[in-house]
């Protein structure tokens, strides 16, 4: 499997990092680059029905090639990176890891030091995959993206494999909650699919938060700080109120497994016009609704505070916790393990801190857990991963065609 590590430096080479306040579809032109070298290498691996439409959604399908009825299985992953750290320039190496710190970047200082990522220590006689610390690496997705393609050519010069047909798509702007917006499920033409999307080596995960984006908007009134008294309305004086009424231990730095959070992603603000925005998270939805509430409450007390239409809130649903959407096709996650079992990997079934595609496509009518990719510190510049990871992944996508052609596992 050489070429999957050739194909991960090669896709991470090239910038796709999208857009949160783009109107466009894909939110960025650059995905479209990687999209249409997408869409030449399944043309040249000898995938079929090869199409890129115009909002970047790349997809193929491998006819099945056993004499009976098979469910049609997918496999997503998407080609954009996170708005958090920038994805241009990136400088990725391979490192032989031989334990302790590993300096990314003498000159400015930067060490991925397992003091502060013990998960590391694991990797000890293994080659990495870093960065050199000023980008993120973009294993999420890529490395998703590669898997996915090495798995496809594999079965492909493996015609002894029983499978039934397979379909694969990749998804632009999943990373600002757009990846399934234009995402068409009847050309897509799967029973059941996965997202390799995922982390370590074993995470397979068939339950998301419950998502909402909050836009919370002060409004002030300025006057020269000589006259203000009695006058002056310091929106920003304003939005520090409203964050500390929030609590503050029920934010991502102080949560973990299904506990959820309301994370405040950025501030921006004058006397006169201050916004907050957040992200609001909980698995369970009772919870999640309880949230939301909260800051409209919250909202609603400072209007009564510094008079009406000081504070407005606007609050959008991402997508929902897709466990309800799985649990009835429990088959598709055991299949799963089941695969990662026969390749002497114990399965790591536990929620996902964060979303998938496969949250809005299992409600889009698609179930669709995720499966790992190996990496590791996403969406930032200590991200990582395991050469021996991705090919784990490689071979686990492999065992579930094959599962799937089986009658009984």
């Amino acid at each position: 499997m050489e070429s999957l590590i050739d194909r991960f430096l090669r896709y991470v080479s090239i910038d796709t990092m999208s857009d949160h306040n783009s109107q466009t579809s894909p939110t960025t032109e650059r995905q479209l680059v990687l999209a249409r070298l997408l869409k030449q290498e399944l043309e040249e691996i000898g995938m079929e029905r090869v199409t890129l439409d115009e909002n970047g959604y790349v997809m193929a399908s491998l006819p099945g090639n056993a004499d009976r009825d098979i469910p049609a299985i997918g496999f997503v992953a998407h080609i954009d990176t996170s708005p958090d750290m920038s994805g241009a320039d990136v400088r990725a190496r391979i490192v032989e890891y031989t334990g302790g710190p590993i300096i990314l970047n003498e000159e400015k200082g930067i060490v991925l030091d397992p003091l502060f990522y013990p998960e590391i220590l694991k990797y000890k006689g293994e080659e990495l995959i870093v960065t050199d610390g000023t980008t993120l690496l973009g294993a999420d997705d890529k490395a998703g993206v590669a898997e996915i393609i090495t798995a496809m050519e594999y079965l492909i010069a493996h015609p002894e494999i029983e499978h039934g047909k397979i379909v694969v798509c990749f998804t632009p702007d999943e990373e600002v909650g757009k990846g399934t917006a234009h995402f068409d499920l009847e050309e897509f033409g799967a029973d059941f699919a996965y997202t390799v999307d995922g982390g370590a080596v074993g995470q397979l995960q068939y339950e998301t938060f419950n998502a909402a984006g909050a836009t919370v908007k002060i409004s002030g009134l300025n006057i020269h700080p000589g006259a203000a008294k009695g006058k002056m309305k310091n929106s920003m004086l304003i939005a520090t109120e409203f964050i500390e009424m929030l609590p503050a231990t029920e934010v991502p730095s102080a949560t973990q497994d299904r506990e959820g959070f309301f994370h405040l992603v950025k501030i921006t603000g004058t006397v006169e016009e201050t916004c907050l925005t957040y992200i609001i998270r909980d698995h369970d939805g009772e919870r999640f609704e309880k949230r939301k509430n909260l800051v409209l409450a919250v909202a609603s007390f400072l209007n009564v505070k510094y008079g009406e239409d000081t504070v407005s809130v606007t609050i959008e649903d991402s997508y929902r916790n897709m466990r309800e959407k799985i649990e009835p096709v429990m088959f598709i996650v055991d299949r799963a393990a089941c695969a990662m079992k026969n390749l002497g990997i114990e399965p790591i079934i536990e929620p996902i801190r964060g979303g998938t595609d496969g949250a809005r496509l299992s409600f889009q009518g698609l179930p669709t857990p995720n499966i790992f990719t190996g990496g590791h510190n996403f969406h930032g510049r200590y991200e990582y991963i395991p050469i021996s990871s991705m090919k784990k992944a490689v071979e686990v996508i492999v065992e579930i065609c094959r599962l799937f052609a089986l009658e009984s596992f």
